[in-house]
């Protein structure tokens, strides 16, 4: 039997196991892929807010990717929060030098509630060093107005948040919650952007109390997808219907909101 495909996120830890590297690793396996994982952050949360986070090192970093590079074949990687300017550079650099493949990076960096997670030479580091090396960047609607530095109101922005981000170095687009602009609640809307084209991705909008991780879940089960050997748009139609379900059944284990079944 051939092994099943490695998987290596390279995100914060969320202790509560909602997002970030534990919710990742859950979500390779639920994709049948091994999962591995490099911590770059470790941050106090719970189901109820994030409290605090310490950053690793650049090297602290570099040396957890080395590790698993140089022993197994990775077959693609997710990354989430990367903190500082120097892990971002440290990640992307680890990415070039192990000829790491089907990178999809989830840009943590900013909350759905405004709170802006890394600073602008991070921000500015990470569109410079990670858009390039991915196949597919993944901003959800708060994430996507930090970058572009802009609000984001209308179809009209949305596209031309897609575009901006194309034309600073990103391959693809993912721009998630446009469901939200057009006031549909019946239909969940993910816009891909391509410089050639732009796809919809839509599912079922499920109503109910709030679910947490379900973006670092959408991006990693891209990323397993990928390392499955799906193209691109049977990666993120999979990752979004998995999502879907996952929402459907989250599960009320805290006090805050639910984390995403995966």
């Amino acid at each position: 039997m051939d092994p099943r495909p490695v998987c290596l996120t390279i995100a914060g830890v969320d202790p509560s196991g909602g997002a970030g590297v534990l919710a990742d690793i859950k979500t390779f396996a639920a994709h049948d892929c091994f999962g591995t994982g490099a911590i770059a952050s470790l941050t106090f949360q719970n189901t109820t807010g994030v409290f605090g986070s310490v950053s690793q090192s650049a090297e602290t970093v570099y040396q957890q990717i080395k590790a698993v590079a140089e022993d197994m074949e990775i077959a693609a990687v997710k990354t989430g929060m990367l903190p500082t300017r120097e892990v971002i550079e440290a990640v992307a650099a680890s990415i070039s030098e192990f000829r790491l493949r089907n990178v999809v990076v989830d840009p943590v960096v900013r909350s759905t509630s405004g709170f802006d997670l890394i600073d602008d030479a991070a921000l500015d580091a990470l569109v410079e060093k990670m858009f390039p090396l991915a196949v597919v960047v993944t901003p959800n609607l708060a994430e996507a107005e930090r970058i572009i530095g802009g609000r984001i109101t209308s179809i009209a922005d949305l596209n031309f948040a897609g575009a901006k981000m194309l034309d600073r170095g990103a391959n693809a687009v993912l721009i998630k919650g446009g469901h939200s602009i057009e006031r549909q609640p019946a239909k969940a809307v993910d816009r891909l952007y391509l410089r050639e084209e732009t796809k919809e991705f839509e599912a079922e909008f499920i109503a109910g109390e709030p679910v947490h991780g379900t973006g670092c879940a959408l991006s990693s089960a891209i990323a397993a997808n990928l390392a499955h050997g799906k193209g691109l748009f049977d990666a993120i139609a999979d990752a979004k219907r998995f999502v879907t379900d996952s929402i459907r059944t989250a599960e009320k284990v805290g006090h805050g909101n639910r984390p995403v079944n995966v």
